[in-house]
């Protein structure tokens, strides 16, 4: 794996240096971690796991809301908080769609832009908030029927298809 761009952000709390630099590769792996040959761009595992209908999705959603609670645990805001669920949930709707959503994994990189807000909140004087665990679990809670939604409705659009090919 190529190292990844060094950031202007190193927390002193150890945990927060661990926890960073896991969220790091996480999102590394799913948003940049394969080169495209000929070319200065990365994709990662995020698009390709979307080729799997809904279960492709719903396993990279799994590491995304990860990245929530770690971030929530580091004290990000509950502002900052919403804005990295929402990243995640246009993700996760636009990646649903078969193909054109693949190729919209492949630009918009949430999970990237969630690392560069956790990094925001840790480069910021006001960094130890404290977490509403409420909060966030009503928020996780949230992605979850999102992604159950977007499992039922591939499911659904799948079985039509099915028959409409099959006449069954």
């Amino acid at each position: 794996m190529p190292p990844m761009k060094p950031s202007p952000v190193t927390p002193t709390n150890k945990s927060h240096v661990a926890n960073l630099r896991r969220i790091r590769q996480i999102s590394h792996l799913l948003d940049n971690a394969i080169g495209i040959p000929g070319t200065s761009y990365r994709i990662g595992i995020d698009p390709i796991l979307g080729l799997v209908p809904g279960g492709g999705d719903f396993v990279a959603m799994v590491f995304s809301a990860y990245m929530i609670i770690i971030a929530a645990q580091m004290g990000v805001s509950q502002e900052k908080l919403v804005q990295m669920v929402s990243n995640i949930i246009i993700d996760t709707f636009a990646g649903s769609v078969p193909v054109v959503g693949d190729l919209f994994d492949v630009a918009w990189k949430s999970n990237m832009k969630n690392l560069e807000l956790l990094e925001d909140h840790l480069g910021s004087p006001q960094t130890g908030t404290t977490v509403n665990w409420w909060f966030v679990g009503g928020i996780l809670g949230g992605l979850l029927l999102i992604m159950l939604l977007i499992i039922s409705l591939s499911v659904a659009i799948i079985g039509w298809l099915i028959g409409a090919l099959f006449g069954g």
